[in-house]
């Protein structure tokens, strides 16, 4: 029996390595087949239309397929913030409220602040909101001991919080610690009209061509201007009201805590028209967190450095105010045989799809598939008598459609 089996296996090898070889010398052509049937035409007109309107209005019109395109282009900013407030009975200009003085695609500007004075460098007693930092006795304090939530490392003395009765651990810092000595100062109303200027370049180096957001010659023009979309498009100075508002957000309540806008200036360039039309396009959105979170809002800190009598003092300033991120997207495109042609090869390939969905509900859905499949298949070997037309036509174009052409209706 088993040399029986392995006769049968040698055989069936045999045949299957006979079929594989005379397989690679078929050839598979295609045939018409004209289906009058109303409800498959319909599909296959809808389909083609659909498939046609993507790729002429979405894919040429709207994504202008036919062009070569440049998105990473070289960018350079520069801004300048200017105004001036009263603070008290001090007036307030760039100097003190603008940081850094000369801006690039970051500046910021002081809204409020919290001042300690007078601070040097000492013994004082911890904040009493800081872990571990309320005492009793000196047992309770660990000399050298730094926590990270305080203000600096502990001397190992149990001392009384300024002016209270109560105790804390004594600690190195500068003194008096900021949590008990910052005096709040009013936010700076008049802030909401100061003015940032941003003047931004660009290059696209693919195409050789640099824009500026600026108009060139217009320079006294800047003197007398701010933006605005349809008048002044090519006048970058902005009021803080203005971004605010554009970002959706009050300006009240982020001359309170502070806040990061960021500032998106959108190129989008089309250089098969004259390059002088591709103007920038601005906009304005809240980037960091506010839902009551530590995170939220802005703030930084700094200290103005002095000398009395041999000693040194410093002035610390907890600043809250706006930060402007200045984002830059480009996107250029010129005309090109390359994508043109590209784009058009896959937009006459994807018609194929048409008869590939048709086909599939002729041959699955359609009653009398069976009939269809027979008549949609046939092999012809060159034993085999010619066909006649009464039975079907073969020409040289294949796939199932609902036009009236000569062929074989069913």
């Amino acid at each position: 029996p088993s040399e029986v089996f392995w006769v049968f296996v040698k055989m069936g090898f045999r045949d299957c390595l006979r079929s594989c070889f005379l397989g690679f010398f078929e050839y598979e052509t295609p045939k018409v087949m004209v289906v009058k049937n109303r409800t498959l035409g319909v599909i296959y007109r809808g389909v083609h239309l659909l498939v046609t309107t993507y790729f002429i209005w979405y894919v040429f019109i709207s994504q202008k397929a036919y062009q070569e395109s440049e998105t990473r282009p070289e960018s350079s900013v520069y801004t300048k913030m200017k105004g001036t407030a009263l603070l008290g009975d001090m007036v307030q200009d760039m100097v003190e409220y603008v940081r850094p003085s000369e801006g690039g695609d970051v500046i910021s500007t002081i809204l409020r602040r919290e001042v300690t004075h007078d601070q040097q460098q000492g013994v004082c007693a911890e904040h009493y909101s800081v872990p571990k930092a309320n005492c009793t006795s000196d047992s309770d304090c660990k000399a050298g001991e730094v926590n990270f939530d305080g203000n600096g490392p502990g001397t190992g003395r149990c001392i009384p919080y300024y002016n209270h009765t109560f105790k804390t651990c004594e600690i190195k810092s500068w003194c008096p610690i900021e949590e008990f000595a910052a005096v709040r100062e009013s936010a700076l109303v008049e802030a909401i009209n100061f003015t940032v200027f941003i003047k931004n370049t660009i290059h696209f180096p693919k195409f050789k061509v640099l824009r500026g957001n600026i108009k060139p010659n217009k320079a006294r023009y800047l003197g007398r201007c701010t933006y605005n979309e349809v008048t002044d498009p090519y006048c970058p100075i902005f009021r803080l009201g203005y971004i605010a508002e554009q970002a959706r957000e009050k300006f009240s309540d982020v001359g309170i805590y502070g806040g990061v806008i960021g500032v998106f200036i959108n190129w989008k360039c089309d250089f098969d028209i004259d390059p002088s039309n591709c103007v920038p396009t601005y906009a304005f959105r809240r980037l960091d967190l506010r839902k009551n979170l530590p995170s939220s809002g802005y703030n930084y800190r700094f200290a103005k450095y002095y000398r009395r009598n041999g000693k040194e003092f410093r002035t610390l300033i907890k600043a809250f105010g706006i930060r402007l991120d200045v984002i830059v997207h480009g996107h250029a495109g010129k005309f090109s045989i390359i994508p043109t042609i590209i784009n058009m090869v896959t937009a006459l390939t994807s018609v194929g799809i048409c008869s590939v969905i048709c086909d599939w509900i002729l041959l699955t859905f359609i009653d009398k598939n069976e009939v269809y499949s027979e008549r949609k298949f046939d092999e012809v070997s060159e034993e085999s008598p010619p066909p006649t037309l009464t039975e079907f036509t073969l020409t040289s174009y294949g796939s199932t459609h609902s036009d009236l052409s000569e062929g074989v209706a069913l």
